[in-house]
């Protein structure tokens, strides 16, 4: 645990929501099971294996006495999930979490809940992701987005601020599109959005009628048992982009599959939707580097046909 130690005797106070330690890149041997975020004003640590309670007691006094350097008075909030045997237990190990619990980045809130399940509201490996559609929103002012698999609707607040004049989310889980509009709501963007919960693949024709979109993102589930299977069901998806995309528009594709590279999808475009052009993929934020890349998160970028 040295090197994950090492982080928390020297972390700064951090401000806003990001990883701190990614053990699972392999860039520190001995570490993969480990992975530390900061959710302001909660830290988390998450293990992929069986850890003893010395351990854990560890790694409380190594982030009790470097919070009482950077944050003198200030209680001390962390979170202990463990996900291994094909379960997930989480601890609330000290302090206490504030209700609502939201998160920033770049200047944009999102509501968190980091006592519940394996997702907490904002994936932090998207943050690149999300910075590029600002980008493009800013670039392309009145753009219309269509974010597919929207989860809590990120990409959509993103794209809102930054000047997107319109945004449809499609989720199968209504409660993500409710915290999805929450996040909304927090951040002055209310209107020029809607929210479809449905299942994706029962709903292409309203899609396909309220479109076409400026820019399509798609960032699934890798393996959602009775929803998305990434190699038996993004292939649908792609070769629906065509009919979607307005000319000259992008497509963001996202996946997060150790198993799967960045040529699964490349070569899904090309036989799905081959007249599409391959711009480039995006890259990971540094806190997500791996010695692989090909196992860490593709986010590849597309261009429809002007």
């Amino acid at each position: 645990m040295q090197a994950l130690l090492d982080t928390l005797r020297t972390m700064a106070r951090p401000t806003e929501a990001q990883r701190l330690f990614h053990g699972r890149g392999g860039l520190h041997p001995g570490h993969e099971a480990w992975a530390f975020d900061a959710f302001p004003p909660v830290f988390l640590f998450t293990s992929f294996e069986p850890v003893a309670d010395e351990q854990l007691a560890n790694l409380h006094a190594a982030l009790a006495k470097r919070w009482a350097e950077i944050a003198p008075g200030e209680t001390l909030n962390w979170v202990y999930q463990a996900r291994h045997g094909g379960r997930t237990e989480t601890r609330l190990m000290a302090g206490s979490l504030p209700e609502p619990h939201t998160v920033a980045e770049d200047g944009l809130l999102f509501h968190v809940h980091l006592l519940r399940g394996q997702n907490h509201g904002l994936f932090l490996d998207m943050a690149e992701g999300r910075r590029w559609v600002r980008q493009w929103a800013q670039a392309q002012p009145g753009g219309k987005v269509l974010n597919l698999f929207a989860y809590t609707c990120a990409f959509s607040v993103v794209a809102r601020q930054a000047g997107a004049a319109q945004v449809v989310n499609i989720d199968m889980a209504s409660g993500a599109l409710a915290t999805g509009q929450r996040n909304h709501a927090l951040n002055g963007v209310n209107s020029g959005v809607s929210f479809l919960a449905h299942d994706l693949f029962n709903s292409w024709g309203k899609l396909t009628r309220s479109g076409p979109y400026d820019l399509v993102v798609a960032d699934p589930p890798s393996y959602q048992k009775g929803s998305f299977v990434a190699t038996k069901d993004y292939a649908r998806v792609i070769r629906r982009l065509p009919a979607l995309l307005a000319p000259g528009g992008h497509a963001l594709l996202c996946l997060n599959a150790p198993e799967l590279g960045p040529a699964f999808l490349q070569d899904l475009v090309s036989a799905e939707a081959p007249e599409l052009q391959f711009l480039r993929r995006l890259p990971n934020p540094a806190a997500f580097a791996d010695v692989a890349e090909d196992r860490a998160l593709k986010v590849l970028l597309y261009r429809a046909p002007a």
